[in-house]
């Protein structure tokens, strides 16, 4: 299958970029191709300064090689040749109103036969609009549902606990989905699990677009966007500390450019910033937490 997943792969980055290019208006993805040394390469794609859009990537790539020592160990993988395929998307939008996002799929095939699926989907308020969260949520719960009835509690709570700053003892966002790891069973094929993919791919672009199409237009204020500049300093210290794929794509001598592309244009850190009590900014701070039934919200 590692053909058909790749090409549809490099489908999915077209599709997105192109709807994502109709939502900005103004600006256009540019794209950057490279070649791993080790064997394959990918297609970058990244939107800057656009009407909504600051910044953001599309990331497409599919190696192969060796994996070096640490990196196969840490996957528990006896055989260290392995072949990588999948997209990973990061937007950073100009508006505090208008959530960052973060989403992956991916395929990864090991030497000795293995193969799974990972990927999921997150979102990070500024400010936490709860009736969008929750919609955000029950459209992820429902592409689960197709599938799995289990696959939504089960990969909410992955998140919850993957997408966490244990320095600051919060949530990175609101979560949404995140797996790794998914193999074929007895009772679900490999062929079964790419289809989930599939579908929790294609219900990124209806979801998100929607929650930056009733929020784009809003207006903003310099001290909302000075806190936007202070989130995204916890996004990137996520991304720099915890990250788990940030790690495996250094460490896997990845393109530096492809994978630090999560990172926004602009962040701030603030000495012992507290938010004052009962403002938005720290309503918003009560909502990055684990754990919350956001499906049920009310």
């Amino acid at each position: 299958m590692r053909d058909t997943i790749q090409r549809w792969f490099k489908s999915f980055q077209e599709r997105l970029c192109a709807d994502l290019e109709a939502c900005d208006g103004q600006a256009k993805f540019k794209e950057d191709q490279w070649e791993r040394p080790g064997g394959g390469g990918g297609a970058a794609r990244v939107i800057q300064d656009g009407a909504v859009f600051e910044k953001g990537g599309v990331n497409f790539s599919a190696v192969e090689g060796i994996l070096p020592e640490q990196a196969a160990q840490a996957l528990l993988l006896p055989d260290p040749h392995f072949f990588a395929t999948g997209v990973s998307v990061v937007i950073h939008p100009r508006s505090p109103h208008v959530p960052i996002t973060h989403m992956n799929v991916r395929y990864f095939e090991a030497g000795n036969g293995e193969a799974w699926f990972g990927g999921g989907i997150d979102l990070t308020p500024i400010y936490v609009n709860k009736g969008q969260v929750q919609f955000f949520h029950q459209q992820l719960k429902a592409t689960c549902d197709r599938f799995q009835p289990a696959y939504y509690p089960e990969f909410k709570k992955w998140a919850d606990e993957y997408f966490y700053i244990p320095h600051r003892e919060e949530t990175r966002g609101v979560g949404g989905i995140f797996f790794d790891r998914l193999t074929p069973t007895q009772e679900i094929s490999l062929e079964e699990r790419f289809a989930f993919v599939q579908a929790v791919a294609d219900s990124f672009s209806p979801t998100y677009l929607a929650l930056v199409n009733q929020n784009k237009g809003l207006p903003f204020t310099p001290q909302e966007k000075e806190w936007q500049l202070i989130r995204r300093g916890r996004y990137v210290e996520f991304n720099l500390v915890n990250d788990r794929g940030t790690k495996f794509g250094l460490e896997t001598h990845g393109r530096t450019e492809s994978i630090l592309m999560s990172l926004p244009p602009l962040a701030s850190w603030h000495y012992s910033h507290v938010p004052a009590e009962g403002s938005p900014e720290a309503e918003a701070l009560t909502c990055f937490r684990k754990d919350i039934d956001w499906v049920n919200q009310k």
